[in-house]
């Protein structure tokens, strides 16, 4: 079996707001065979930088694009192909774009691993230990805390016994970080589990200051309170804080995650598999593992991603939670025939070959608005 095409599309919803919400527009990758299998995976990135990643013509032996690297290949070579990939882009990548370019390709290649075996992906991993997982419903904040209160009695009502809010407003003000936090206790009530996601607003001391404000409200982790870069803040303020400490969402790869664990800086390590793929990501979860520490996924995009976290978050043992993206997107709703989202609180491992989702084409040619082979 031989790829033959690798295919970009750059999909985005008529109605594009202002706000940190991935599940706007999406980049989905195609891998194409000689036997008529093909594999999908998708990008949490700029669309329009992850499809020059990969339309890059040949510049020099270790800056080129990735379409270029690998058509001729097994696709079932996955850990071969993400080091040749990694080894041919080193002078333009390493980090960022260029590794969420390679975790689509890698996520389309073991979706057509799957599909050629007849398995899921989780099971080619080494096997799942959960069928069913906690979902959390992630969402943003209020404009303050009553307005976050309504919000979570909401998703309350929709099933779920657990919350993240994230984002603005939180930040600039004590008063009004604490009224935000008080309200989404209040919403979700007593017995829920509440997540606060402060998108990296912070230094170190102030972040303390704020956790031991928040811990009177019980939350369950304080999410991204520091810059993403600032490891030794974050290894500072774990070792302090009453409240666990959880981020991860914005590395790409096993080398961008290596400070942190090497440096022991968190409670809760967040991989997306749309920023760090199935082979990587299989990495991160058993080095963090080692250090006694915990693994959940994060997802704000399609359920191309959803399912690709599912499958890898059920073979941790530990897996204690899951990311469930209630942004009210059609790319959330309308991307896949199957609808991959939590039912009565708890979110379903796919079982079916690869990934086992599949796209909507309707819809992405609905949605399409740049295509390259």
């Amino acid at each position: 079996m031989k790829i033959t095409e690798i295919v970009c599309q750059i999909l985005r919803i008529k109605n594009v707001e202002a706000k940190t919400a991935g599940s706007q527009d999406s980049v989905l990758v195609r891998v194409k065979t000689d036997t008529g299998l093909e594999g999908i995976g998708e990008a949490d990135s700029s669309p329009e930088m992850v499809k020059a990643v990969i339309d890059a013509p040949f510049s020099h032996n270790i800056a080129t694009g990735l379409r270029s690297l690998l058509i001729g290949e097994n696709p079932l070579d996955t850990e071969r192909l993400w080091q040749k990939m990694y080894r041919r882009t080193m002078y333009a990548g390493r980090r960022s774009v260029t590794i969420t370019a390679m975790a689509a390709i890698d996520m389309a290649l073991w979706d057509l691993k799957g599909k050629h075996f007849g398995e899921p992906i989780h099971r080619l991993l080494g096997g799942k230990h959960h069928d069913n997982i906690l979902a959390y419903a992630s969402i943003l904040f209020g404009k303050n805390g009553d307005e976050t209160a309504r919000i979570g009695e909401r998703w309350r009502k929709a099933g779920y016994k657990a919350i993240k809010f994230g984002w603005e407003p939180m930040g600039p003000d004590l008063k009004v970080d604490i009224d935000l936090v008080r309200g989404a206790r209040k919403g979700l009530g007593e017995d829920g589990t509440v997540l606060i996601d402060a998108g990296c607003v912070w230094d170190a001391r102030t972040a303390l200051d704020r956790a031991k404000a928040f811990s009177e409200f019980n939350i369950g982790w304080l999410e991204e309170p520091l810059q993403p870069d600032d490891y030794e803040g974050y290894r500072w303020l774990r070792d302090r804080s009453p409240v666990p400490i959880a981020s991860g969402e914005e590395e790409c790869g096993r080398q961008a995650f290596r400070p942190l664990i090497d440096g022991r800086c968190l409670d809760v390590y967040q991989v997306d598999l749309a920023r760090n793929g199935f082979t990587d990501s299989a990495y991160i979860r058993a080095r963090v593992e080692e250090i006694g520490a915990r693994v959940c996924n994060h997802s704000y995009t399609s359920p191309v991603t959803v399912a690709a976290c599912l499958h890898w978050l059920s073979t941790s043992k530990d897996a204690f939670i899951f990311e469930d993206c209630v942004d009210d997107s059609p790319l959330r709703h309308e991307l896949t025939h199957e609808k991959v989202q939590a039912v009565d609180g708890y979110i379903t491992v796919p079982d079916g070959p690869g990934l086992g989702v599949t796209l909507n084409e309707d819809f992405v040619k609905s949605t399409l608005i740049s295509e390259s082979r």
